[in-house]
């Protein structure tokens, strides 16, 4: 089977479709001698062949043409205009949805039809079945059916049999319970996304919270609801506790703190992600109420998490929603602190329906809730469209390098088999970075310079790859060492120099200045803006860009994306270096900005300014990637920042307080 793709719309080559094997699962192996023409196009080209050869004055998604050959079966037209209208509709992938097209209009071209019912049912028996042997799902079941018995919801059923538990209130399978659900919650995040598991976890401790009356004080209420906040920390985050293991040095060093570290994740959790539920609890409002306090408190804690040590605002509930585009995409109004007091606060309302049905202060909480969800997804759905614009008018080609050498490799103790390392690993990110193709820029990957800079020095490097570099290496000055990102001209001159300055406690620093981490570094002085001839970037190393609001100066102009290099080799293959890139997505959705990272081991990816990967390289390969960005645009997020939505959520939640409270 031949498979001739016309691409007329340049928009096109953004999404990777497999049209070969899509074609040849259709046919089911037959007509191996034949040929199909595919005819990527846009509306304005579909509009007018449907009106001249259908009569039909508007465009579609796809028509087909057969030519009643056995040879040359007929000519597929898809548009991209409609296809990622109805897939963001749908919210499913373009590429799914393109599939579907396929197989659609090849079952047109050997004869099936959906003129009259029984034709449509066989036609469309036939497209599930083909595209199940493709891993894509049903198009054509309604993922968004709702049903008047919550048992009927993901999660429904757990919670009702959840409901009719009689516990005592100090017993056992209380503490059980609240850990149970704090560890289940952790699963609705990268690579995982059982996002029905976080709304489980959360809703069933919530549950446990306010049927139980008489908790008693603060410090007694904590006790009971600890085990909750203490398993989500240590499910969430023991991947940290990886990075002891990555270089032997380091292990020998560093191993005993294991233990105390899984502690310490636990000692932490307890109090931070326990707090919204022991403040619920202290409170003698009415359940309705409760539901505008537990979101906000949520929310306020995720705030703060932004601001202890150097902050750690890692997974925030938002973050459960990556896999559902329009929903996350609704940060580009709210920011990932809106998104997550919609969400808290839909899964607190609904619990309180379910404890209080006949309430209908209680449902109209939850509508309220509801409704600010949908007002997310309409913004959602415009971020997507405005995301896509711009995409012919890119003019820099970026050259991403993923070097994938392992931490031991990279760094070592050995004075000697260090300058050994460091003169291959050179050689090796030159020839990766020499690679055919005509680039205006190349990144590198944090630390990937393997000498320390100082002032005055020379990248001969970059003279060396001919183009401007960007690239990560230690630097020294002011009588301290920095983590920072060079940009260097084609001739190995240092043009600008970044210094990071959200530092990672434990890693990059001693917190408090007395508990350990390998080294202290010094800080950088701030985000800034800088410019590779035309291409103008706002630059994050690493852990900066899980900060929320943080990366651009005040009254900052135009620019084209934000370049984020990171090394998360000491982490591998475990939950947060899939975490880490949900949290780049985050941003890219917040700012209305397409992200270039640069991994040392992977994931490095082009990321659009809807949070979509444009492309990527996994985790411990070796490569390269070439690409454009476009789509840079200013989102309603971006113009009033974190610190507002926190006040407009706090007084909102005043507001549902105070109009509730009186109810009980």
């Amino acid at each position: 089977m031949k498979v001739c793709v016309d691409v007329r719309d340049k928009r096109w080559k953004k999404y990777k479709v497999d049209f070969n094997k899509i074609v040849y699962t259709a046919v089911s192996g037959v007509y191996k001698d034949s040929e199909v023409s595919i005819i990527l196009t846009d509306d304005k080209e579909i509009h007018a062949i449907n009106r001249e050869y259908r009569g039909v004055d508007k465009p579609t998604n796809v028509l087909s043409f057969e030519l009643g050959d056995d040879i040359l079966l007929g000519d597929i037209y898809i548009s991209l205009d409609t296809v990622v209208r109805e897939a963001a509709a749908a919210n499913i992938s373009v590429e799914d949805h393109v599939a579907h097209m396929v197989v659609h209009g090849v079952l047109h071209l050997l004869g099936y039809d959906h003129i009259t019912d029984d034709e449509a049912q066989i036609m469309e028996f036939k497209e599930v079945g083909i595209l199940k042997k493709l891993g894509i799902k049903n198009p054509y079941m309604d993922d968004d059916v709702c049903c008047c018995d919550a048992k009927c919801c993901p999660g429904g059923r757990f919670l009702a049999w959840v409901k009719n538990i009689k516990l005592r209130k100090n017993s056992l399978w209380q503490y059980l319970l609240y850990g149970g659900f704090g560890c289940i919650a952790a699963f609705g995040f990268a690579p995982f996304y059982q996002w029905w598991w976080t709304v489980v976890g959360v809703g069933g401790a919530y549950w446990l919270t306010v049927r139980n009356d008489k908790i008693g004080g603060f410090w007694k209420s904590l006790l009971r609801v600890s085990p909750f906040g203490a398993m989500y920390s240590v499910c969430m985050f023991w991947w940290v506790l990886h990075s002891i293991y990555v270089v032997p040095e380091l292990t020998a060093q560093f191993a005993i703190w294991t233990v105390p570290g899984l502690i310490g994740l636990g000692l932490a959790g307890a109090l931070i992600f326990s707090l919204p539920f022991v403040v619920v609890a202290q409170k003698k409002i009415s359940s309705s109420a409760q539901v505008f306090l537990f979101a906000c408190v949520w929310t306020l804690v995720l705030w703060a998490r932004e601001w202890v040590f150097t902050g750690f605002p890692w997974n925030p509930i938002a973050n459960i929603t990556m896999p559902m585009p329009i929903v996350a995409n609704s940060m580009s109004l709210w920011g990932a602190v809106g998104l997550t007091f919609v969400i808290v606060g839909l899964v607190a309302g609904l619990v309180n329906v379910l404890r209080n049905r006949r309430d209908w202060v209680a449902w109209l909480v939850l509508v309220f809730f509801v409704l600010l969800m949908s007002v997310g997804c309409v913004f959602g759905y415009k971020n997507m469209v405005r995301s896509d614009e711009g995409a012919e008018s890119s003019y820099t080609l970026i050259r991403v390098v993923q070097p994938a050498i392992s931490q031991s490799q990279k760094a070592t103790h050995s004075r000697e088999q260090a300058l050994q390392n460091a003169e291959y690993n050179l050689r090796n990110l030159m020839a990766l970075a020499m690679q055919p193709g005509d680039v205006d820029v190349v990144v590198l990957p944090e630390t990937a310079y393997p000498f320390v800079l100082v002032d005055g020095d020379t990248v001969p490097m970059a003279g060396a790859i001919n183009r401007p570099v960007i690239f990560g290496a230690n630097t020294f000055g002011d009588g301290g060492l920095y983590n920072s990102m060079i940009v260097a001209d084609d001739n190995g001159n240092v043009d600008t120099v970044y210094s990071k300055s959200h530092l990672v406690p434990f890693g990059e620093y001693r917190p408090l200045g007395i508990l350990p981490a390998p080294v202290n570094l010094s800080r950088g002085s701030g985000p800034e803006l800088i410019a590779v001839g035309d291409f103008v970037f706002a630059p994050a190393i690493c852990y900066e860009i899980i900060f929320s609001d943080s990366l651009l100066p005040r009254g900052a102009g135009e620019l084209d994306a934000i370049v984020n290099i990171t090394n998360d080799n000491w982490f591998g293959d475990t939950p947060g270096t899939y975490q880490h890139l949900d949290m780049v997505r985050r941003y890219a959705i917040e700012s209305g900005l397409p992200i270039v990272r640069a991994n040392y081991s992977g994931i490095s990816a082009f990321v659009a300014s809807d949070g979509s990967i444009v492309s990527s390289l996994p985790v411990g390969a070796t490569g390269i990637l070439d690409g454009y960005v476009w789509g840079a645009h200013n989102t309603q997020y971006r113009v009033m920042g974190l610190n507002v939505w926190v006040i407009l959520i706090l007084l909102v939640s005043i507001v549902g307080v105070t109009l509730t409270y009186r109810r009980d």
